[in-house]
């Protein structure tokens, strides 16, 4: 099936399509004149990526993985190798790092603006900024 078929079957957009075919993530056949050729096992690959994209695992990791699954199978536990899951644990632990940091960033800003709403007074001044003396 052509691209538009393809696009339309899968809930892919056509760019998104190209995109993942520019990034090797699927490799459509050609038909005589050029064009694109989407058969089933491509669209479950679409499927398949499309899956691990909105999990937010980066390109590289999924171009990684790809190889090690199955044609028309699932990417699951059982399909990938060690080394990817390994990846994958990294990402998510550095995922979590990055959400704790902004998790305490979040909770400064709630203590400041508790802080400025109690009573309309000025927050006060971090102990190092008040030290601070201009000479």
């Amino acid at each position: 099936m052509r691209i538009g078929e393809a696009s339309r079957a899968s809930g892919v957009s056509a760019r998104s399509l190209r995109y993942y075919e520019d990034e090797g993530l699927i490799v459509p056949g050609r038909c005589g004149n050029g064009y694109r050729d989407y058969c089933p096992t491509t669209l479950h690959r679409v499927q398949v990526v499309r899956s691990l994209l909105e999990s937010g695992l980066p390109v590289r990791l999924i171009r990684e993985v790809l190889p090690h699954t199955g044609a028309g199978a699932a990417a699951g536990p059982d399909d990938v190798c060690a080394e990817f899951l390994h990846e994958v644990r990294n990402y998510r632990d550095r995922l979590a790092a990055r959400i704790a940091g902004l998790s305490e960033q979040q909770a400064a800003l709630d203590a400041y603006l508790r802080a400025a709403d109690e009573g309309g007074t000025r927050p006060q001044e971090p102990s190092a900024a008040r030290d601070l003396t201009l000479p």
